[in-house]
């Protein structure tokens, strides 16, 4: 693991830090949501790898299962929300230009978090 971040919501690993890409696993426990948010100098693809995940991507909801994945494009608004009574836990790659933690614009945070 290059890094583990602890958050509200649950937890992220640092699988890969490239300078074109990174990679990482996340896990939002039971009826938690990340904030919603959007990147200026990055884009996503998310796979879900264990439970049933609600995603918010410019207000539309979306469900996504075990296998199923969503693109997340440059500058738009998206959300992960675990409904569920059970963890959700998703790869995300990040591609773009830029990958550090200082490029989330929140829009809505369940944690008052700016």
């Amino acid at each position: 693991m290059l890094e583990i971040g602890e958050r509200p919501w649950g937890k992220y690993f640092v699988l890969a830090d490239e300078p074109n890409y990174k990679l990482k696993r996340i896990e939002v426990d039971p009826g938690q949501k990340l904030s919603y948010q959007y990147h200026h100098k990055r884009q996503e693809q998310w796979t879900i790898v264990e439970g049933d995940a609600t995603i918010v991507l410019d207000d539309k909801e979306i469900k996504l299962a075990y296998g199923e994945s969503i693109f997340i494009p440059l500058g738009a608004k998206h959300r992960m929300m675990n409904l569920s009574d059970k963890p959700v836990v998703f790869i995300e790659v990040q591609t773009g230009t830029y990958f550090g933690e200082d490029d989330i614009v929140r829009i809505d945070d369940e944690y008052d978090r700016s």
